[in-house]
């Protein structure tokens, strides 16, 4: 009899036991999220606007979670590499992306049929910025105005080149808006792709190619160094910053105007809801971070943060812009 009682007694305690271990297991997975680092997935090169707005976010994102947030530079295909990897990636909010308007809006637009995602595939979780945009040559380039450098599209397009951050970027839908306003035909320039905005820039500094047009961020410090010279921007006002240079409507390419960089956060498809309203809360933090809006602004951007909902509608638009143009070039799923 003694020895079925310490049976049961046994039987007992295990069971206590594996109770306690069940519900530190339970507290142990309701652990609130983040409870290990965030890597953010940068998907064009080391010093660009993606680059750039990506360490920027991770900065603020490690203050505003109280967790490590790292950058991984994941390049490739104009941005779809990256892109795709965090499309692949598990709902928990530990992989994030920083979208860009190329990889995120232009890509699904102008390729859907190799685009290996659709625009509204993510999570959308806010906005983070804007980036001027605008066109660039070299300082000791004989262009000294915008209307020097359309003059020579004109006459000797073909034999000009720029310089992009690979083709379907901004860097490269913005030239072809101009083009297509100027019904260049047999006189386009050739485009000269690079992996990122960095490195299209310092093509410009070497004197390889002979102007870009793209995200000011990447070029700003250059810019201000005296070695290379702003022609136009297609903000609505002059920059601040840049007072000298013309807009585009100033100078009668009022059309130019939607062509705009612009940096966001996305998650996986699937993102919980909880982790969603989490990572939104840590951007409204953000937005009021004065670390963040400093260094926002010294790269020539301009903060932007907006909830999930406005991001999927200005996303939206951004998409339909470019399909609207891809039609008008007659390039959708073209062979580029």
């Amino acid at each position: 009899m003694r020895f079925t009682s310490r049976i049961i007694q046994c039987a007992g305690t295990a069971a206590a036991a594996a109770v306690l271990l069940l519900g530190s297991g339970r507290a142990l997975a309701q652990d609130p999220y983040p409870n290990r680092p965030v890597t953010v997935i940068a998907p064009y090169s080391a010093g660009g606007d993606a680059d750039l707005a990506a360490r920027n976010f991770a900065a603020a994102a490690q203050r505003a979670l109280g967790q490590a947030v790292v950058v991984m530079n994941k390049t490739g295909a104009s941005g779809v590499i990256g892109s795709a990897q965090v499309i692949a990636s598990p709902p928990d909010g530990y992989t994030l992306l920083l979208a860009r308007t190329g990889s995120q809006a232009i890509l699904p637009a102008i390729m859907p049929s190799t685009t290996k995602y659709k625009w509204d595939d993510y999570t959308f979780i806010g906005t983070l910025e804007l980036n001027p945009y605008g066109c660039i040559v070299n300082a000791k380039s004989p262009y000294k105005t915008f209307e020097d450098l359309v003059g020579a599209m004109r006459t000797k397009g073909k034999s000009m080149n720029f310089g992009t951050a690979g083709v379907l970027t901004t860097n490269d839908m913005g030239p072809r808006q101009l083009f297509r306003m100027l019904k260049l035909t047999d006189q386009t320039p050739t485009q000269i792709p690079y992996k990122g905005t960095g490195e299209a820039s310092m093509s410009l500094v070497a004197g390889q190619t002979e102007f870009a047009c793209g995200s000011l961020g990447s070029f700003i410090a250059l810019i201000k160094s005296g070695a290379l010279r702003a022609l136009m921007v297609t903000s609505a006002e002059r920059m601040a910053s840049m007072p000298e240079v013309p807009t585009a409507r100033e100078l009668g390419y009022a059309e130019m105007e939607g062509i705009v960089g612009w940096s966001a956060v996305f998650g996986p498809p699937k993102l919980p809801a909880e982790v969603r309203d989490r990572l939104a809360a840590a951007l409204k933090t953000i937005a009021a971070d004065p670390a963040w809006i400093a260094a926002t602004e010294q790269t020539g951007s301009v903060p932007f943060v907006r909830p999930p909902e406005e991001t999927r509608d200005f996303v939206r638009k951004q998409y339909q812009l470019y399909r609207s143009l891809g039609e008008q070039l007659n390039i959708i799923d073209a062979k580029m």
